[in-house]
């Protein structure tokens, strides 16, 4: 009995220590790391046949299948890019005029030809200003811009008029820039400066001004040419390409009997995959520096960015299922004897269900991380993984914005075709026909994608518990069985909701936050009213208020309890609880103000606070937070006389920040820039949505409203 009670005590404190997140979060990781080793770990085990360098053959080794000589086809395409690198630094077609040069040399020349104006007199200066010495000029050229003129000729040009001056340095500067825009290489430079003294001398100058101008013109006028870097790298990639692989022929004999082993005979073998030998150590350490540097990064990824999906851990164990599945699958179709089979990789059918069931960011990075996976697995495949990386990319794309479920197979096409082109272009590049031939694959593969991930798309949200927008999307649907009773049941809380909806995703979307979510969760917050709906004020039209009649506790138990109804009709409708959330928090733990002070009014005895307020909790997220917000904005700005865009703003910000004030928003995550943009957007929408109304009494909020027209009889909203 005892060890009985003692093993019991271990596993209890076992589940107590695994139901703790960071625990699980931990634990899933080591899954999936342990999971991606073991698909990669199988290449590193023994195959085909042990020789080493310096043995004798003991048998023929022929080519089971045909396969690239990559060492020879690497030798030959490094010699052609050489021979190609050299024949383009001696063609001038490869080098281009320096903008960066001429501009410098235009600078120059300006700040030089300013510095010579600055030994002129001139009759303009205020008095007391002199003209620079000749000497300063000569001393300051020399320093600034290592220019030597003869002082004969700084003095000349000191005692020109300022006029003539002018026209000197406009001659010259134009002279040099001319001859600066043309290709000057070191070989050409000296042809240069006698095309620049051809130039000064047809301005016909002033003998000194001329020799003036031609000093400062060689001084000036330098190479302008630069290595194109494109056209040689161009050059360099086309005569690489054009170089053909070397191919070894299936049934071509590698080894001879009694052929002693060399390093290219090793080079051969592994390229074919025959090399046996023990298990590579060093490799099998890089591989799992490799892999634990892969989900490293993802988590931290996750952790700095995607913090939320930490804490979701449905979301995270569908990351680490799906990323193993799409291993396994890339491992299994590795393994098939057809070299094109590892093209049909899911990569993109990961793309599509992470996009939908978590985050697009975080679904580009399991993709991203899922092609390096897969260039491993397959020898390093840059095309196997560009290929998977277009493809899963393009697959997070093309349903950034899904409204049914046939945007899935419309996503399959569209990555079908991207494929096919990737295929194709890689295989025109590379000039493998084999790519070109099998591009078919690329289109096969984004249709198979997009139809197994719609297939599975309803398990996945149900066993992990998730939400996707597709599901978001089928519950806004107006024909669904609760939206369809709440418009024919409680018809004024059907179109407030469907108002409070338009509000709460134009400010969901302002602040970042997921707008889908909060139009659904607007549509669904007040089905509780479906119980009770005219005891709602919104709903009797033509009635009697019948609050009129019941004492404030009573009338305050009835109003509240919309919440607790509204969670047993989600329940009984399986809504998810990303929506049901909404139901339960959308009132938060405000308080029923109208009724509150009504018994106040009454004297009734024994008047606790606490008794009219709702339930709570306070919205514990942007969203719910933002349909708290549009519920009792959407009420009150119906009731304005008159409304204008300031009488709107005054009362949506007030309506705010009374809610900040009580503390309703402690736990949302709004800040106050997020506010500041909520009430920018309910402003913008209200004024597209309401017209003049009876103006709104000085209590603002939701409850009071409520009690006001009950008072006066005019039908409001509860």
């Amino acid at each position: 009995m005892a060890r009985q009670k003692s093993s019991t005590r271990f596993w209890q404190r076992w589940a107590a220590v695994f139901q703790k997140g960071t625990v699980r979060q931990w634990l899933l990781g080591l899954v999936v790391f342990f999971g991606l080793l073991g698909v990669l770990v199988i290449d590193l085990l023994p195959t085909g046949v042990s020789v080493e360098v310096g043995q004798v053959a003991r048998r023929d080794i022929e080519a089971p299948r045909t396969a690239i000589n990559s060492a020879e086809t690497e030798r030959l395409r490094e010699e052609a890019g050489r021979r190609a690198l050299l024949e383009a630094y001696d063609n001038p077609e490869f080098y281009h005029i320096n903008d960066a040069t001429v501009v410098k040399v235009e600078e120059s020349i300006t700040e030089i030809l300013n510095l010579l104006r600055a030994s002129i007199p001139d009759e303009t200066l205020e008095e007391g200003r002199e003209p620079l010495a000749v000497s300063e000029v000569d001393r300051r050229l020399i320093r600034d811009y290592g220019i030597d003129l003869p002082p004969a000729n700084l003095a000349y040009i000191s005692e020109l008029s300022l006029a003539q001056f002018d026209v000197f340095a406009q001659n010259v500067t134009e002279a040099i820039l001319a001859q600066m825009s043309e290709e000057i290489s070191d070989d050409s430079l000296r042809d240069a400066w006698d095309e620049y003294e051809l130039r000064i001398s047809a301005d016909k100058m002033d003998p000194q001004l001329e020799h003036t101008a031609i000093v400062l013109g060689r001084q000036l006028i330098q190479p302008n040419l630069v290595l194109d870097t494109n056209k040689v790298n161009q050059a360099r990639e086309e005569a690489v390409a054009k170089v053909e692989p070397v191919t070894i022929m299936r049934g071509e004999i590698i080894l001879r009997k009694g052929d002693v082993v060399r390093e290219e005979h090793i080079r051969i073998l592994q390229d074919l995959g025959l090399i046996k030998t023990g298990v590579d150590y060093l490799a099998l350490i890089g591989l799992v520096v490799l892999v634990a540097l892969m989900v490293y990064g993802l988590g931290i990824f996750v952790y700095q960015n995607r913090p939320s999906v930490l804490d979701n851990q449905g979301k995270i164990a569908l990351l680490g299922v799906v990323v193993l599945v799409v291993a396994v699958v890339g491992k299994i179709l590795s393994l098939i004897h057809w070299p094109m089979a590892p093209y049909l990789n899911p990569t993109p059918w990961a793309g599509l269900l992470l996009t939908l069931l978590v985050d697009s960011k975080l679904a580009a990075t399991a993709v991203t991380l899922l092609a390096v996976v897969l260039a491993i697995m397959n020898d390093f495949s840059l095309n196997i993984a560009f290929v998977a990386l277009a493809g899963g990319l393009t697959a997070i794309l093309s349903i950034s914005k899904v409204s049914q479920r046939g945007d899935l197979m419309r996503a399959g096409f569209i990555v079908g075709g991207v494929s096919f082109a990737s295929m194709v272009g890689l295989g025109l590049l590379q000039q493998e026909s084999s790519l070109v031939v099998h591009s078919y694959l690329g289109l096969l593969n984004g249709l198979l994608c997009s139809i197994t991930a719609i297939g599975v798309l309803p398990y996945l949200e149900s066993v992990f518990g998730i939400t996707s927008a597709i599901r978001l999307l089928e519950l806004s649907n107006p024909n669904h069985p609760l939206l369809r009773r709440l418009m024919l049941e409680a018809p004024g809380t059907y179109h407030h909701s469907i108002l409070v909806g338009n509000l709460a995703e134009a400010a969901a979307e302002a602040v970042g936050a997921d707008g889908l979510l909060a139009r659904v969760g607007a549509h669904y917050h007040d089905i509780g009213k479906l119980k009770r709906p005219y005891f709602f004020v919104e709903n009797q039209i033509g009635m009697e208020n019948p609050h009129d009649k019941m004492a404030p506790s009573l009338s305050t138990l009835i109003v509240t309890s919309h919440v607790k109804d509204g969670l047993e009709l989600a329940r009984e409708y399986k809504l998810p609880d990303v929506v049901t959330q909404f139901i339960a928090q959308h009132h938060g733990t405000d308080l029923v103000k109208f009724f509150y002070h009504r018994a106040l009014e009454a004297n009734e005895e024994g008047v606790d606070e606490q008794d009219f307020r709702y339930p709570g909790p306070k919205p514990q997220s942007k969203e719910v937070a933002i349909v708290s917000l549009a519920d009792a904005t959407e009420a009150a700005v119906r009731s304005l006389a008159k409304p204008t865009p300031g009488k709107i703003e005054t009362l949506v910000r007030k309506i705010i920040k009374d809610r900040l004030t009580s503390g309703e928003l402690d736990q949302s995550d709004l800040t106050f820039q997020d506010l500041d943009k909520i009430a920018g957007a309910f402003v913008k929408v209200i004024i597209g949505m309401f017209h003049a109304r009876v103006e709104y009494p000085e209590e603002i909020t939701k409850e009071d409203i409520e009690g006001k027209r009950s008072r006066s009889g005019t039908p409001g909203k509860q």
